[in-house]
């Protein structure tokens, strides 16, 4: 780690308190009011701690992420591209543009007002699903004691200890058709309060609730109450099943479809025909600490790099001689090995960017083929984006000494012997010197040998694409926890590399060209 501390930190790390309601607004407002003249060096970190929380409580899904990432764009003039529409005519120099796939992935970009075929992408790509409990095809299960209970399966390493005893909601999509029309549309739900708990059992049974939980049997959410049993044969008005046999509604317990359709205004539940619903912690993102320097939220794996680096691409300069193509992809389903058509190893990447580069390539009557998209590979560079481990106090023994990076002093670049992270020496290099630039300091992570690493989108990106790439992560405690922490300031600090290296790649580009 480098032991130098920047002005930003040094006047602020003994009060991270935010000091007053007012400036508590000022900071809200100076984040939300983009300036895309600034320098990277000069954004204040401080700034984007309150809109990250209100991004992490409002967002809970990867459904709500994309949407909000959505309307960002379309509120700063980006164009949304149509996978099924052609692309040529409609993409030129200084255009800003996205695309979406599945609801669940997204893909941003800004084309430089200098920018000539064959110039380079500045990449930064993450990912935006985290551990979570979704529905069952079938969710609705019988009666046990009085108890309503719901049918789900663990995403990723979900449903661990840390969900027992957790205030749990729930949201998603939801498939409906339109009874007159038959057109059939998407619509996003949440619920604002818990509906479920997994509940543990007390230490007086002899049976202990660590390391051995049954996770089909015994970690099994309740979601309300029908003691009609103890009064009469059949079962209560409320639960007798919804639509017709074999129909969608007829699977889910009938309470929670009447609840759903009427969160979202739907009169005749029947006509929902399908969902992706998941839970989730609703306890609201928070900060803490004696001076609250920390944030303490659910699914900050990785909702916290993901947010990070889409703001700074809303934040990025946009300056007439800027002649490459800044972009920000972030995807679905990293947690469970991104091999889905809207994960990392889909075409989503490279296809989006031949297509935009065959667009471009169009306008400017340039031919393209591989040989343009051999160019723009080569001249280009990914940041490989995923929360890392931060030093842990109470597990001394797993941080390895002057690799184990420490909340609110800067992004940390990965390095992985095993090649399961994407960085090296030039890569290396190459960040350091847009940290110098973007007035920030770059930690280091490395896991001990006698440790197991993870994996990022990273790897697969940068062999698909052949071009330079490292990993970066922002550093976090209590990973694939259902609530972890990191600093409140690390968001923002996130924001300021990320912009640099969008903002600088160009120009640092050039100082490695031969």
């Amino acid at each position: 780690m480098t032991r130098h501390t920047p002005e930003f930190l040094r006047t602020r790390s003994s009060n991270l308190s935010l000091r007053s309601v007012a400036m508590e607004q000022s900071m809200t407002m100076r984040s939300e009011t983009i300036d895309n003249t600034i320098d990277a060096k000069d954004l204040r970190p401080e700034a984007f701690t309150k809109p990250y929380l209100e991004f992490m409580t409002e967002n809970p899904t990867v459904f709500h992420a994309v949407d909000y990432f959505k309307q960002k764009l379309l509120k700063v003039g980006y164009k949304e591209l149509s996978s099924r529409d052609s692309w040529i005519g409609k993409l030129e120099p200084g255009g800003k543009y996205f695309t979406t796939r599945n609801g669940s992935s997204i893909i941003a970009f800004a084309v430089g007002a200098s920018y000539k075929p064959g110039n380079g992408v500045a990449m930064i790509a993450g990912h935006i699903d985290a551990l979570t409990a979704r529905l069952k095809p079938t969710s609705k299960k019988p009666n046990t004691h009085g108890y309503l209970q719901l049918g789900v399966a663990q995403y990723a390493g979900a449903l661990n200890e840390t969900w027992w005893d957790r205030d749990l909601s729930i949201g998603g999509r939801v498939i409906v058709r339109d009874p007159d029309t038959g057109k059939t549309s998407v619509k996003l739900v949440k619920l604002d309060w818990p509906i479920a708990r997994i509940p543990t059992l007390a230490p007086h049974f002899g049976i202990g609730m660590t390391g051995h939980n049954n996770r089909e049997t015994e970690m099994v959410p309740i979601i309300g109450l029908d003691n009609s049993d103890l009064h009469s044969a059949t079962a209560s008005v409320s639960e007798q099943p919804l639509g017709g046999q074999g129909s969608f509604v007829s699977t889910q317990p009938p309470k929670l479809v009447k609840l759903i359709a009427k969160q979202l205004s739907i009169s005749d539940p029947s006509t929902i025909l399908n969902w992706e619903l998941e839970l989730f912690d609703s306890q609201p993102a928070a900060v803490g600490g004696l001076d609250k320097e920390f944030i303490f939220a659910g699914r900050i794996d990785d909702k916290l790099c993901s947010w990070a680096a889409f703001m700074a691409l809303l934040h990025a300069k946009s300056d007439p001689s800027e002649s490459n193509i800044k972009l920000v992809a972030l995807f679905d389903d990293e947690e469970i090995g991104s091999l889905l058509r809207q994960g990392a190893r889909g075409n989503f990447l490279p296809i989006t960017i031949e297509r935009a580069v065959e667009s471009l390539a169009s306008a400017a009557k340039v031919p393209f083929g591989p040989g343009v998209i051999g160019q723009t590979y080569a001249s280009s560079f990914l940041v490989s984006s995923d929360v890392t481990h931060a030093a842990h106090p109470n597990f001394p023994q797993t941080n390895l000494p002057e690799h184990s990076p420490r909340l609110n002093v800067g992004v940390a670049l990965c390095v992985d012997a095993s090649a399961h992270m994407t960085t090296d020496s030039v890569s290396m290099a190459i960040l350091d010197r847009v940290a110098a630039l973007a007035g920030c300091i770059n930690q280091r992570h490395m896991i001990r040998n006698d440790s197991r690493s993870g994996g990022t989108v990273g790897p697969m990106l940068s062999a698909a694409m052949g071009c330079k790439a490292a990993d970066v992560g922002i550093p976090q405690l209590s990973m694939h926890s259902i609530r972890a922490t990191t600093g409140s300031l690390d968001p923002g600090l996130g924001i300021k590399f990320y912009k640099g290296f969008l903002d600088n790649w160009d120009a640092v580009d050039r100082e490695w060209r031969h």
